[in-house]
């Protein structure tokens, strides 16, 4: 991999209590690519995600060893702000969570709270060139005052795509962004990732294997075994794992024989 890593992870362990989630994973994550993150149920994939934006601060007993370097610097030393670093590495749900409340003031919230001191029409820009990024606004455009819980599912999720990147992030995480949704739905997510990608980096969990090989660029596969969790097994361009992978439990899982 030549290109500049959008975000690091250096020897990561993640423990929950006393249970070793994620086990000493080393990874670089490339800049304005897709990576795939897969692997069975329990392998740690979401709580890796979790700990690129420091969300498992906010569940009891999380403990992270190791470092996560983002722009230089790692994201758990003792001077950096979290919420900073929500804000520049974005985050997605598996069920798409839209605040009750309107279209328009769901987008523009993480504006509001980032310390937005523009004018009206700056912010309308601001909503307009989120939703139209996230491939929404000309489904939206004339009800943007209307309740954002009325929408179908997958227009919820576009919603919540849209209101991650209206604060400009850098990164944007995605945890099953389209496990809760049809498969018109899903294709319309994915559609949106491929389009995202070109001024975002997106690391995105998925245990859907044909999702992986369409959309993403780079795919880590981890794994569990009989005495340990949360493991990196290979990473590699997506085309590589899944044609030629170099472990065989790679290929194992990949071709559904894993276990």
């Amino acid at each position: 991999m030549t290109e500049t890593p959008a975000v690091e992870l250096r020897n990561l362990n993640v423990y929950y209590g006393s249970f070793h989630a994620v086990r000493d994973v080393t990874l670089a994550f490339p800049k304005n690519k897709v990576t795939a993150i897969i692997g069975p149920s329990g392998c740690g994939k979401s709580t890796v995600l979790r700990a690129i934006n420091r969300m498992n601060d906010l569940i009891p007993n999380a403990r992270i060893e190791g470092e996560v370097i983002f722009e230089g610097k790692n994201i758990y030393d003792p001077d950096v702000d979290p919420v900073e670093v929500r804000r520049r590495i974005g985050m997605v749900f598996q069920k798409p969570n839209p605040f009750p409340k309107s279209i328009y003031e769901n987008v523009a919230w993480g504006v509001r709270i980032n310390g937005f001191r523009g004018t009206k029409r700056e912010l309308d820009d601001i909503v307009e060139e989120a939703l139209r990024a996230a491939a929404l606004w000309d489904e939206v455009k004339d009800k943007l005052h209307q309740n954002a819980l009325a929408l179908s599912g997958g227009q919820q999720q576009r919603l919540c795509i849209a209101r991650a990147i209206a604060v400009k992030p850098e990164i944007i995480l995605m945890d099953e962004p389209a496990s809760a949704l049809d498969p018109i739905a899903t294709l319309r997510i994915e559609d949106l990732m491929r389009d995202l990608v070109q001024n975002y980096t997106i690391i995105v969990v998925t245990h859907n294997m044909q999702q992986a090989a369409r959309v993403s660029d780079y795919t880590a596969f981890f794994s569990t075994d009989e005495s340990r969790t949360g493991f990196l097994v290979e990473f590699g361009p997506t085309a590589q794992i899944f044609t030629n992978p170099k472990d065989p439990r790679t290929e194992a899982y990949i071709t559904g024989r894993f276990g």
